[in-house]
């Protein structure tokens, strides 16, 4: 190497050190990036989990509608709206791939699928909401399916009728009684309908631990009157039947309670609207 070049060389060198140098202190300089902006009104949960989501191919429609109660208990909202999007993505690939395997869509309509969270009643410990879907998969008719959601907001997580109900307790009284107004609901809409049993073989009353249900408004306010069963089409009579929804009055059951709902529930409970038949 030259003695001419070996000066530039080192000259070069230098040069960008301090270069490097002075980026450095820029960057340490420079103010941290501001956040991004959260629109009036709106708080971060809202970006994280929306009350709605929707989407739509050549295979499926898909529909979420979330209620604004549950944006006072966000661990509930964010939990329930990552569920219901997962199964609903879940069942646009699958109708994707079923129209695939079949050839095509053959001129039907997408698969479609809507699921709608509604309030059913808030205690001063609990939200029940109320989650109906309707879903069309090609069949001969579609299907919707009622179920309920139980929260208790201090605990902040669903509970069900282990946590409802005393550890071990007998819940026969309770199950005779959802009988008995199965049975009722079932003379009131299908005067000549064969009654149900407890362990039938053809159609059967459901087990009240096993029976989705929404607490039932009552008498007292801020309090429930009972349990609303949700009972589904086939599940006590032929489809043409229809859904059922049933109350049973909490003085049914109120000893069962575990101790720290026992106060959660009062009165006699309101009547429910009939649904219509299918």
């Amino acid at each position: 190497m030259t003695r001419a070049v070996r000066p530039l060389l080192i000259l070069a060198a230098v040069a960008a050190t301090l270069s490097a140098c002075n980026r450095d202190r820029e960057a340490a300089e420079a103010p941290p990036a501001a956040p991004a902006e959260i629109p009036p009104g709106a708080t971060p949960a809202d970006a994280a989990a929306p009350l709605t989501f929707a989407g739509k191919t050549a295979f499926a429609s898909v529909s979420l509608t979330l209620p604004e109660a549950i944006k006072a208990q966000p661990d509930l909202h964010a939990r329930i709206y990552a569920q219901e999007v997962a199964a609903l993505r879940a069942f646009a690939e699958g109708a994707q791939a079923d129209r695939t395997e079949a050839g095509g869509t053959e001129g039907l309509p997408p698969f479609e699928q809507t699921v709608t969270v509604a309030p059913a009643l808030e205690t001063g410990k609990l939200l029940s909401l109320r989650r109906t879907a309707f879903d069309w998969s090609g069949g001969a008719h579609p299907n919707t399916v009622a179920a309920g959601i139980l929260w208790d907001k201090a605990l902040k997580r669903q509970i069900g009728p282990a946590e409802l109900f005393v550890r071990g307790a007998d819940l026969d009284p309770l199950d005779q009684a959802l009988c008995a107004a199965v049975n009722a609901a079932k003379r009131a809409r299908v005067p000549d309908a064969r009654p149900v049993e407890l362990g039938g073989k053809d159609f059967a009353c459901p087990r009240a631990a096993d029976t989705p249900f929404v607490l039932a408004a009552g008498a007292t306010p801020g309090r429930a009157g009972g349990l609303l069963f949700l009972i589904g089409p086939y599940q006590v009579g032929p489809y043409a039947e229809g859904p059922y929804e049933v109350v049973v009055p909490q003085s049914v059951f109120r000893a069962l309670l575990a101790p720290a709902y026992a106060e959660e529930f009062a009165g006699s409970p309101a009547k429910p609207d009939v649904p219509a038949k299918l």
